[in-house]
């Protein structure tokens, strides 16, 4: 998942990367309203996180041009004013969440996790035959067994598994797994594909991820058979072919 930081305060915005990263996110830095405002109508972020008082344009500008745009993306508002009546106005120019600064990382990454939650989707587990992923645990298991993954493959897996039985080009894996930093080719998706089946697919009679020629990859079961049960805040898919699932 992808997350755009609106920030200009060097030392927020290292402990908001760094802690995000470790979380698997790929994340996205703007030193400015203006630059924040230019990447989040570009690109499609999963979050945005937007600090107030901020050099060109102010967070709240910002923020009200993005809503005016009809943007959906869940926004989580920072700044340092503690007034009730700066939160409300945040709230009602249509700001997700509110956190005054100076502020903890372990509330802000709950409060992240709890936005991504709401309304669609972060859910809590995926599954795709006897694979599953557990986002709250960072663990993926197959066939119940324990896989050990590097944080770009998992993110990797976990995009491929949230797009179960569609397929993904390798420029839309770049996007959603590599930040804007990242000046590698799109190949580098071909490295990490092979990584995942090594530790997924390898010895099993039933591999889950699909080449398909000449457009990119899919994540699917080649048989169906009796889908798995699911709980709250599971996503449990049975696959036959590229496009249809079934819940």
């Amino acid at each position: 998942m992808r997350i755009l930081i609106v920030e200009d305060e060097p030392k927020v915005t290292r402990t908001l990367v760094k802690g995000l990263e470790a979380d698997h996110f790929a994340v996205d830095v703007a030193e400015n309203g203006e630059d924040g405002l230019q990447l989040s109508s570009e690109i499609d972020y999963d979050a945005l996180i937007l600090d107030w008082n901020l050099p060109k344009l102010d967070g709240l500008t910002v923020l009200r041009k993005l809503r005016k745009s009809g943007s959906a993306a869940r926004i989580l508002f920072l700044s340092a004013r503690k007034e009730i009546s700066d939160r409300v106005m945040a709230l009602q120019c249509g700001a997700d969440d509110f956190l005054v600064k100076p502020f903890s990382f372990e509330e802000l990454r709950a409060r992240v996790h709890t936005l991504l939650r709401r309304p669609t989707e972060l859910l809590d587990r995926i599954i795709v035959a006897d694979l599953e992923l557990d986002r709250m645990r960072h663990s993926v298991t197959r066939a119940g067994k324990n896989l050990s993954l590097t944080q770009r493959e998992y993110a990797v897996l976990e995009y491929l598994m949230r797009n179960a039985g569609r397929t993904v080009t390798r420029t839309m894996v770049v996007e959603h797994v590599w930040n804007l930093g990242f000046e590698g080719l799109t190949n580098i998706v071909d490295v990490y594909i092979n990584y995942l089946r090594t530790k997924i697919d390898q010895g099993s009679s039933k591999p889950l991820i699909h080449t398909i020629r000449g457009v990119g990859y899919s994540i699917m079961a080649t048989e169906s058979g009796e889908p798995a049960q699911a709980g709250p805040g599971v996503r449990s898919l049975q696959v036959g072919s590229v496009g249809q699932t079934t819940p």
